[in-house]
């Protein structure tokens, strides 16, 4: 359900959510974690949606927090959910950000929350937070270093200094370098990739990566059993493998 704040579209098997407060650079501030967290409910609980594109309305993603509703006692976060509704959030489809102009901060986090994603060559991304005495506390010191070389990600933190888009694909941080302008359409274009794939798998997948963060191999291979024999039963393993030697798409139902 769209709201003033945060307004989502389904294209076919996909949900576009976009943060809409461009006169504030999309900041996020309690309505908008409300919007976010509606909007990942609804993708998580209709069943013909299969993954989720995050963007922000002209021209930027989100540049942090709204500093001036926080000093208002007006909470950016959700308890359970983290920052935005969504840098703690429980989730089981794909979400793809698509990053416009400015992903700072809270921005970033969110960015960075997010299982894929695609920035224009000159957008800019980074964490200030040590600028203003505070730290990134929505995820950005968890989750930088484990997309980035350890010392890069520190130089980005310990500074303060952002990044370019272009630069962030040198560094693997993005999966997808986009012209100015088209990070949606190539983030679309990826959600379509992952459609054509069965949604019980990229569950699986999701899960797995998730356990195994930081985890001995040897504790997470019982994890996969599990994950392997589930689809094994399923009907879309099935449809895939019947598929295959028939030479056909396959017809998934996420069954």
């Amino acid at each position: 359900m769209s709201t003033d704040d945060v307004r989502v579209q389904r294209l076919g098997s996909t949900l576009l959510i976009t943060i809409d407060r461009p006169r504030a650079r999309n900041a996020v501030n309690a309505a908008v974690a409300v919007g976010l967290a509606a909007a990942l409910d609804e993708l998580e609980t209709e069943p013909r949606l299969r993954a989720g594109v995050l963007t922000g309305a002209g021209g930027t993603f989100s540049a942090s927090m709204d500093l001036k509703a926080a000093l208002n006692g007006e909470p950016p976060s959700i308890p359970g959910r983290g920052f935005g509704g969504l840098t703690e959030a429980d989730r089981t489809k794909p979400l793809i950000a698509a990053v416009e102009g400015f992903a700072l901060g809270g921005g970033f986090e969110l960015a960075l929350a997010c299982d894929l994603l695609v920035a224009a060559d000159n957008a800019t991304l980074g964490l200030p937070e040590v600028k203003r005495g505070l730290i990134a506390a929505g995820g950005g010191v968890i989750r930088l270093p484990k997309r980035i070389p350890y010392h890069l990600a520190m130089e980005m933190l310990l500074t303060g200094e952002a990044v370019t888009g272009r630069r962030a694909g040198e560094l693997g941080l993005v999966n997808r370098v986009t012209a100015p302008g088209e990070a949606v359409a190539v983030a679309l274009q990826l959600a379509e990739q992952l459609h054509r794939n069965a949604p019980l798998a990229l569950t699986a997948v999701k899960s797995l990566l998730q356990a195994a963060d930081g985890v001995p191999e040897s504790e997470v291979f019982p994890a996969q059993d599990r994950q392997m024999r589930a689809l094994m039963s399923s009907t879309d393993a099935h449809e895939g493998m019947t598929a295959f030697a028939e030479r056909r798409a396959p017809k998934w139902t996420g069954k």
